[in-house]
């Protein structure tokens, strides 16, 4: 119990003092070591060792540049006029099309919140041109920027398997069948919608032949392939994630240069703004260690684990109460924030009671997903709000995105049911 109170108070005492989440939870960490480990307070400095010279996790900066990259460059537009005639005669059009090109650039950046801002640039300004519903417009981009995270490469996975130890190329092909069948209960949802309301979606009448549909795909073939080899090499063992990463962002300045309009100036803004992102999450995982290294140290996870054996719940009843637990935080911390916090105690939790540390890679990141749509802290939410000038107001857009989320759950129950559909390809591949 005195654990838990230091934990909370130092916790709400650090934090309401305006200090990053980060610190917050660093000097709690410090505090529980400090008073409760006899002072091993040097503890944490070989944690911090430990982890940050891991070479998986020397693959989020790659990887996070490589997006920041491929985003500065151009490509969302050529992108979006590629995938626009396969679905203009679809009930839906271009909602579909939002769908199609967040999932791709899902591949690109491994941001949610990247994702939703790249394409929702291209797409509001042109929808609301044609006639689409605004908050249907709106509501589809946040719901397709949620794929950033679960479509690899992603920063989700990156940072879970190099705070777990969980292989990131399992993880990688974990999240690929989960992340197009949630795009295509997206798809589904916008089909049956503009069905019922076909003028939510202006339909064009103008066919398109399949030859010229797909002539468009001769624009982006080089991002294609791209994408394919920077997966495919982690996935097929032919390169670690680093490796992969490294090479990844070579081949994007060359080619962004070339086919795209990546300047000098771009490149610059995308390094530094990768800088900015990689300091902010690198903080959160420094706090993020101490704290787990005292809770290690004092056997909180299995004390807790004997608890939750000990209370006659079922494993899926703790993994429901789990799930409820980070839909409520999701509400007031963002994603990867939630995730680097309650990973000391979750997943020693879940490991503890059988369920494969791949599989709940993936459901933990399904779940953080619905807090990047989920008011007040949503991101997605506020970039949609800033990118139609506020024409659509904060609360429309949370309104919108309500079938979004409910899409997530329903991909929970459905992996919870079927645990193959995460699984499938890395015991297949690895």
């Amino acid at each position: 119990m005195a654990f838990w109170l230091t934990l909370i108070g130092g916790l709400v005492a650090t934090a309401g003092t305006g200090v990053a989440l980060g610190a917050a939870l660093g000097l709690t960490g410090m505090l529980i070591l400090h008073f409760f480990s006899n002072g091993a307070t040097s503890l944490a400095v070989d944690a911090i060792w430990s982890v940050f010279n891991s070479f998986t996790l020397s693959a989020v900066p790659m990887f996070i540049l490589l997006g920041e990259v491929l985003l500065r460059s151009g490509i969302s537009e050529k992108a979006y006029a590629a995938f626009s005639p396969l679905f203009r005669r679809i009930p839906g059009g271009l909602l579909h099309t939002n769908i199609a090109v967040c999932t791709l650039f899902g591949a690109v950046s491994g941001s949610s919140l990247s994702t939703a801002a790249a394409v929702g640039s291209v797409a509001y300004p042109e929808m609301s041109r044609r006639g689409y519903d605004k908050d249907t417009i709106v509501g589809s981009l946040a719901g397709g920027g949620t794929l950033g995270l679960l479509i690899p490469p992603s920063l989700s996975f990156l940072i879970y398997g190099a705070l777990t130890e969980t292989s990131i190329g399992r993880l990688f092909a974990a999240g690929i069948v989960p992340g197009f069948l949630v795009g295509a209960m997206f798809m589904a949802y916008l089909l049956v919608k503009a069905l019922r309301n076909p003028a939510i979606a202006p339909r064009s009448e103008t066919p398109v032949p399949l030859r010229q549909a797909l002539a468009g795909f001769r624009q982006i073939w080089p991002l294609l392939a791209l994408i394919l080899a920077v997966i495919g090499s982690i996935v097929g063992g032919l390169a670690t994630p680093t490796e992969a990463a490294g090479v990844g962002v070579v081949l994007a300045v060359i080619i962004c240069s070339v086919w795209g309009d990546l300047t000098w100036q771009k490149l610059a803004e995308a390094v530094y703004h990768s800088v900015l992102l990689f300091t902010s999450v690198g903080f959160l995982v420094l706090g993020a260690t101490i704290l787990a290294k005292s809770a290690s140290i004092l056997g909180i996870p299995q004390q807790v684990l004997e608890t939750v054996s000990e209370s006659g719940l079922g494993t899926y009843s703790v993994l429901l109460i789990v799930v409820l637990i980070y839909l409520l935080l999701g509400c007031f911390f963002d994603g990867l924030s939630l995730m680097i916090m309650t990973l000391p105690v979750v997943f020693p939790l879940l490991t503890g009671l059988g369920f494969d540390p791949v599989w709940i890679g993936v459901i933990i990141t399904i779940v953080i997903e619905i807090g990047q749509v989920t008011p007040p802290v949503g991101l997605n939410l506020s970039v949609l709000t800033a990118l139609t000038n506020n024409e659509v107001s904060l609360g429309r857009v949370a309104t919108a995105t309500v079938p979004y989320w409910l899409i997530h759950l329903l991909a929970i129950l459905l992996l919870a049911l079927f645990p193959a559909l995460a699984l499938f390809l890395p015991n297949l591949l690895f």
